[in-house]
């Protein structure tokens, strides 16, 4: 448990990399494939508590320090209309409340029902979109919600969530890897209808 652990950090600290290279789609509302937040919700179901939220303080931490190192605001491919000052730490928070989201359907995970959560990880970028937009606007001041900001967020979260199967596979080749099961109930069902 502890090395898959490791290597679940590890891959969230690889997905910050990768997350660099990957571009805005035009064609779908500017929307684009968050892969670090994906990394981190496909991995939060996998993972117990306490590493969960091991999780969530790096994800959140190196993702307020991308958006502080870069342009006054944010990336502005992201953020369309920059901010005077995002605090730093409430990526933690938000990161924290996704993973608590998913943990709460880790029963079912367990059994092996992970199209549950790849759903889930859809509605959770969705929410973490809404809360950081709503963030936005409050530090700014003015609350608009207009429709193209809408789409941009849904056609995220579902491209975003498309990928989710993706991460489970891999997850669960770094799992059999280190002689961890990543659903234990499903494998003693199998067992017990064989």
């Amino acid at each position: 448990m502890i090395r898959y652990s490791f290597i679940t950090i590890l891959l969230l600290l690889a997905s910050f990399v990768i997350q660099e290279f990957l571009p805005a789609f035009t064609q779908l509302h500017q929307s684009r494939i968050l892969l670090v937040q994906l990394v981190f919700l496909c991995s939060a179901i996998t993972v117990e508590q306490p590493t969960m939220l091991l999780l969530a303080f790096i994800g959140g931490f190196f993702w307020d320090a991308h958006s502080a190192l870069g342009p006054h605001g944010g990336n502005p491919e992201i953020y369309t209309q920059q901010v005077e000052s995002m605090g730093f730490g409430y990526s933690i928070i938000l990161f924290g409340a996704m993973g608590f989201l998913m943990q709460g359907i880790q029963p079912l995970f367990k059994q092996g029902k992970w199209r549950v959560s790849a759903l889930l990880s859809g509605i959770s970028i969705f929410l973490y979109l809404a809360a950081e937009y709503i963030t936005i606007t409050f530090i700014r001041g003015d609350f608009t919600l207009t429709r193209a900001t809408v789409l941009q967020m849904a056609s995220t979260s579902l491209l975003t969530m498309l990928f989710s199967p993706l991460i489970f596979w891999l997850l669960s080749r770094i799992a059999k890897g280190c002689g961890h099961s990543i659903h234990p109930q499903a494998g003693r069902n199998r067992r017990r209808t064989h």
